[in-house]
């Protein structure tokens, strides 16, 4: 009984280690080792669309530091409005 006992428990643990791989997916990272080609896709595309949204954002996140300089140009506070005046320009010729 004793011996009964002690492979039960291995067997628990036996499943509690295959459940803990399957929540890994270790079998889906498996298969993508073993197909290059399907890992160098899934990589390409990853790395495209992180591009594109870093792209997006910057744009947008530079679209409004312009707009909002822009504004305070408006509000025409002499030192400060100066300057900006000046980086406007500076970044309006480099595009």
């Amino acid at each position: 009984m004793n011996s009964n006992n002690f492979d039960n428990k291995k067997i628990q643990i036996i499943e509690r280690l295959a459940n803990r791989l399957e929540s890994l997916r270790i079998a889906d990272y498996l298969e993508l080792l073993e197909k290059p080609r399907k890992l160098i896709w899934v990589n390409f595309v990853a790395g495209v669309a992180r591009g594109l949204g870093f792209a997006i954002g910057t744009t947008i996140i530079f679209a409004i530091i312009v707009e909002m300089l822009r504004r305070i140009i408006l509000i025409n506070i002499p030192v400060i409005s100066d300057y900006l005046i000046q980086i406007i320009r500076f970044i309006e010729t480099q595009k």
